[in-house]
């Protein structure tokens, strides 16, 4: 997508010229690492299949050494934390009415002109993609209610062959059942579908609204697909609320013993409107107590470097649990998110309220207005014309006569990100956008 060449696509630009000894540096730094990777004995006899797969692994480790990249700078804060993943809420709009979500009388939504658009939202996710983001999730608001969903993973889809490794949903499960065929076609391969209740008549009080079968209904069909070969990685996301929903966390857990899926225990947090306090937060530590006098057995397992949750499992459960600990124990050192709101702000913490604009800045090269399908042809074209002159046809296409611009404040609100989010005592007093205008 960018106007340079894909081998300095990393480096970072400085008073518009390349920092080329950077990039020198970082290459000469993968050239040893990869001649440092020892070559297996060669053997006359057939191989067993175990050494065949062992040597096939060293092979494609040795590949990725010699092929990789410096990580782009402009994703790289000054924690030298790598933001790979990009969270994008794709609309405001939902079918519940969650209490820790949404207030009850709903949030003003953004005029439609203000929100992103199909193009508009692919046009960010390839930037992003370009710049070594290998992971999008789509969030919102409830992403399946907008009506071109699947047109839209479709096109984000097709960024695999530039790098995306996961395209990935948060979604509340309502309509997901009738739709999930055709995302997985379209690339899906994660699923974070939140409930806070396997109490119908909860499920309502919860949410406001009626659709606790259908959610179930959504659960099965994955687990059935996922027996087919599908691949979808299933985690159910739970807000636990002192004296709403603690004395259901026991059942959740007891959903693994036979499903394979990964239980995520949610601390309440505060956001506008969900009138959070500090007493009905249950922290992961009472959650784990409150297991282990049903499950003693009950034991850690390995993190890995990004992950958001502290995960558990039950010895001979097929599933596992997970806490996500935000008010208690933060993750902060290893974050590697970034979020787009639905009407195109770029926020670097979900703490956090500063946020700059990627739209405006992206519709600059529309005369300021959206951009729609017949002005995404025109740019894709403009680009392909360009491209092919550069001989630089095979690279992600996009609106380059503005992304030195968009990288430049991409880099910028980075680097401002700071090294943790505030403590629970100021985050319940921090002025931030309610849940639901995010994308969580």
């Amino acid at each position: 997508m960018l106007s340079l060449r894909r081998a300095f696509r990393e480096s970072v630009l400085k008073g518009g010229k390349l920092n080329l000894q950077q990039s020198w540096n970082t290459h000469k730094a993968l050239s040893t690492a990869a001649s440092s990777v020892q070559e297996l004995p060669r053997h006359d006899l057939p191989l067993r299949e175990d050494t065949e797969r062992s040597l096939s692994k060293s092979s494609n480790r040795r590949d990725e050494l010699k092929n990789a990249k410096p990580f782009s700078s402009f994703l790289t804060d000054n924690f030298q934390r790598q933001h790979d993943y990009l969270r994008i809420s794709i609309t405001e709009k939902c079918n519940l009415r969650c209490l820790y979500c949404m207030p009850e009388e709903g949030v003003p939504q953004s005029p439609q002109p203000d929100l992103l658009t199909t193009p508009e939202i692919v046009l960010l996710s390839s930037i992003f993609v370009s710049q070594g983001v290998s992971k999008i999730r789509l969030t919102g608001g409830e992403p399946t209610v907008r009506r071109d969903i699947l047109p839209l993973m479709q096109q984000i889809g097709a960024l695999r062959s530039h790098g995306l490794r996961e395209l990935c949903l948060t979604t509340n499960g309502l309509n997901l059942a009738r739709k999930l065929d055709s995302m997985v076609e379209a690339g899906l391969t994660g699923v974070n579908l939140s409930l806070d209740t396997l109490d119908p008549w909860q499920f309502q009080i919860m949410t406001r609204r009626k659709g606790f079968e259908a959610v179930m209904k959504s659960i099965d069909r994955i687990l059935h697909m996922n027996k087919l070969g599908a691949g979808i990685k299933l985690k159910i996301n739970c807000v636990v609320m002192r004296g709403v929903n603690e004395r259901e966390i026991v059942p959740f857990v007891e959903m693994g013993r036979d499903k394979d899926v990964e239980v995520r225990f949610i601390e309440y947090m505060p956001f506008d409107g969900n009138k959070w306090s500090q007493g009905k937060m249950l922290s992961y530590k009472e959650m784990l107590d409150i297991i282990r006098q049903k499950y003693p057995t009950l034991r850690k397992v390995a993190d890995h470097k990004n992950d958001t949750s502290k995960t558990y499992e039950i010895p001979g459960f097929v599933g596992k649990m997970g806490f996500i600990t935000s008010m208690t124990h933060n993750f902060c050192g290893t974050c590697n998110r970034l979020r787009i709101t639905s009407d195109g702000n770029l926020k670097v913490c979900l703490f956090g309220n500063a946020e700059v604009s990627l739209r405006d800045i992206l519709r600059k090269s529309n005369g300021n207005q959206p951009i729609d399908e017949q002005a995404f042809e025109a740019i894709k074209q403009i680009e392909m014309d360009r491209k092919q002159g550069l001989g630089d046809a095979h690279s992600p296409l996009g609106s380059s006569s503005n992304e030195r611009e968009l990288l430049e404040v991409i880099g910028m609100a980075v680097s401002r990100k700071k090294e943790k989010h505030a403590g629970m005592g100021e985050l319940e007093n921090m002025k931030n956008r309610p849940m639901i205008l995010i994308g969580g």
